[in-house]
């Protein structure tokens, strides 16, 4: 376990934030790390979503459940969070 900083660029936010993360966080967890300092401040909540990451300008998402330490970001790399349906 090691602290991880992540830039998150986080779906309708105007702010790019660098959050530490663990590298042994999920993708779920470190998504939920960045909703902490984004959601019910400058973006409204969206309950009946989930939230999914991706490496910054990607196509597709990580696996909810792959660790951070498996994903090949390195640190300070910029992460996408978006509001999805599954």
């Amino acid at each position: 376990m090691a602290a991880f900083p992540l830039h998150c660029n986080f779906q309708g936010d105007f702010v790019l934030q660098l959050i530490l993360v663990d590298s042994e966080d999920t993708m779920d967890e470190a998504a939920q790390k960045c909703a902490y300092h984004t959601v019910g401040r400058r973006v409204a909540p969206r309950p009946d979503k989930i939230l999914r990451v991706r490496k910054h300008g990607g196509d597709s998402f990580f696996p909810r459940e792959l660790k951070v330490a498996d994903t090949g970001l390195r640190p300070t790399e910029t992460i996408d969070v978006i509001f999805a349906d599954s």
